[in-house]
């Protein structure tokens, strides 16, 4: 399952959570209860491993 980063607008508390890609957003910070809660946007996490990947000339 994908991890999402998320910060809220209010308090700047950052923390990151595992969810379904069907999951809904959560929408309340666990520290202050705001509504202003959003999604950060990050880079993926995968990395490409054995032979025949383009590093490799293919």
């Amino acid at each position: 399952m994908p991890t999402y980063d998320y910060v809220c607008e209010s308090c700047s508390h950052e923390f990151e959570v595992v969810q379904k890609i069907s999951d809904e957003p959560l929408k309340f910070c666990p520290d202050c209860q705001a509504s202003t809660l959003r999604k950060k946007l990050t880079n993926g996490n995968f990395k490409l491993k054995g032979k025949g990947w383009f590093k490799d000339g293919y």
